[in-house]
């Protein structure tokens, strides 16, 4: 996997140079659950910073030029899925696109393809905190001064709205491909080292009956992509090898 990610980092590099500098450049990083689509985003978005900062080394330049924002803040909270019609399936089933609010993603994507100019001001994406099972609201700041944001999530390549509006805005669309299978070990380690499931038993059963029939959906209904990314079973691309946190497993 790392000569695939070595050319994407050399693609995107290659192309944030074509753009005008009123532009940025907007990625979306998609996959089924499991895949390694965050572990994706994340590396690209460092390499990046890292290639920047080499060469613009004790410059103003050399603050980030790339953000990584991950879905999972975009998730509907606790509260406003005890206020759906049925709550007891809607929080059985947090993940699907339906617990999802695509509409504010999309009005912020729709902000990021504004010209830059000096009135641009920050924009803020939420983020997902772990220990309290909801989002956070603007926890994740994008300054003028990032040009490129990757964007990962389940469903960005979704060919539903509002998520294929979204998508028609990227410019570029990566899609990590994974065997069922192993994305379902992925998601039991998960599930279980999250204490989302006491044990193996269980996280199964959620992937089963809740990840994997999300995973269905999404490649049923797939976009046409730019990217596909070929993820495998490598212990050398597990979260805790490369320093992925909890707010960013694979």
């Amino acid at each position: 996997m790392e000569e695939q990610v070595d050319r994407l980092v050399e693609k995107t590099w290659e192309k944030f140079h074509g753009i005008s500098p009123s532009h940025r450049l907007l990625i979306a990083v998609s996959g089924i659950p499991g895949s390694g689509k965050t572990i994706l985003a994340a590396i690209v978005t460092k390499c990046l910073n890292e290639r920047h900062a080499q060469q613009s080394p004790g410059t103003s330049n050399s603050s980030p030029l790339a953000a990584f924002v991950p879905m999972d803040g975009y998730h509907l909270s606790r509260k406003q899925l005890d206020a759906m019609p049925d709550p007891v399936f809607a929080h059985a089933r947090r993940g699907a696109a339906f617990t999802f609010d695509g509409d504010s993603f999309l009005t912020l994507v729709k902000k990021l393809r504004e010209p830059l100019c000096p009135e641009t001001n920050t924009l803020y994406a939420p983020s997902f905190d772990h220990s309290i099972k909801d989002p956070v609201e603007d926890d994740i700041a994008i300054p003028p001064s990032v040009r490129i944001i990757l964007f990962e999530g389940n469903y960005l390549s979704l060919n539903k709205s509002p998520w294929k509006d979204a998508a028609e805005l990227m410019d570029e669309s990566w899609f990590v491909e994974v065997n069922f299978h192993v994305a379902r070990n992925r998601l039991v380690y998960r599930h279980v080292k999250a204490g989302i499931a006491k044990d193996e038993e269980e996280a199964g059963k959620r992937a089963d009956e809740n990840d994997l029939v999300n995973g269905k959906e999404i490649l049923e209904n797939r976009l046409e992509v730019d990217e596909v990314v070929h993820s495998n079973d490598d212990e050398n691309w597990a979260p805790e090898k490369q320093g992925v946190g909890e707010d960013e497993k694979i």
